[in-house]
């Protein structure tokens, strides 16, 4: 997003509860995909879905990937991380029914506090997150996870990635407007929520914001083979937005649950959304 010019440019260290707002309210357009992209995550996992294991989650936001993670996986357990404390209530009300399964924590990004909560964890979950650190500073993010992370460990980002061409730039613009605009229709059955994205200028492809420091995709798989992850990839990508990640054990196969499955299982994480705007206009109304 970029703001008017007469609003302070939003970053890690100026984000406010009101740009909170504004991205859970255009959420359901600005994520290209969501359901897709929760349901690859999962899918990404490298854990049988009765087996124990921890997971930490960078920018958790409302919690819909970690309730989806949890719905999934029954004896796992995850820290569920963001700077916002609307977005740190939402998601530990959405997250209340797995007890203390579910641990929904403070942080900021730039600083090296929470680092703790990934010693011994087995995955480290990203999403929208990382495009806020610079390309050095996501390259000592990358070492400093593999570092901490179990010897069956994963990183796994969804996340903007930095075109390297002009070309590529007109792709991912024109695509994620394409594509908002599309979600916009299937979600309110009209252009409204596509209007508000096109108006806060939010397709950064289009609109450049200092607060926004994505990197091209191939550098962060060199960082990541860099940091000693035995296998990195690129999983999914579509209108500027990837999924992509590292393994430590590049051994292990044939773990996980079926796309199938988790994809189900993100549409009824999403579903809670629905259903809750619906109680919140009937009692307004």
């Amino acid at each position: 997003m970029s703001p008017s010019d007469n609003t302070p440019l939003p970053s890690p260290e100026n984000w406010t509860e009101a740009d909170s707002q504004l991205y859970r309210q255009l959420a359901p357009v600005a994520v290209p995909a969501r359901a897709e992209q929760i349901a690859s995550l999962l899918t990404l996992l490298p854990f049988k879905q009765d087996e124990a294991f921890r997971v930490v989650e960078l920018g958790c936001g409302e919690g819909l990937l970690s309730l989806a993670l949890l719905d999934c996986f029954p004896q796992a357990e995850l820290i569920a991380l963001d700077g916002s404390q609307e977005m740190q209530r939402q998601a530990t009300e959405r997250l209340q029914p797995f007890g203390s399964r579910a641990t929904v924590k403070q942080f900021e990004l730039a600083l090296p506090d929470w680092l703790g909560f990934a010693r011994g964890a087995d995955c480290v979950l990203s999403s929208l997150c990382i495009h806020h650190l610079k390309g050095p500073e996501k390259q000592a993010l990358f070492a400093d996870l593999h570092q901490r992370l179990s010897s069956r460990g994963a990183l796994l980002i969804a996340d903007l990635i930095q075109p390297q061409r002009s070309e590529a730039r007109e792709l991912f613009g024109a695509t994620y407007d394409r594509i908002a605009n599309a979600q916009s229709l299937a979600e309110t059955g009209s252009t409204e929520l596509f209007d508000l994205f096109v108006e806060t200028e939010w397709n950064y492809y289009y609109f450049d914001d200092p607060a926004d420091t994505p990197s091209p995709l191939s550098d962060q798989l060199v960082w990541l083979k860099q940091a000693g992850f035995a296998v990195v990839d690129c999983f999914w990508l579509r209108a500027g937005h990837a999924i992509y990640g590292g393994y430590k054990n590049g051994s292990v196969s044939g773990r996980g649950i079926s796309y199938i499955k988790a994809l189900g299982t993100a549409h009824v994480a999403l579903q809670t959304i629905t259903n809750k705007r619906t109680r919140v206009n009937r009692t307004n109304g």
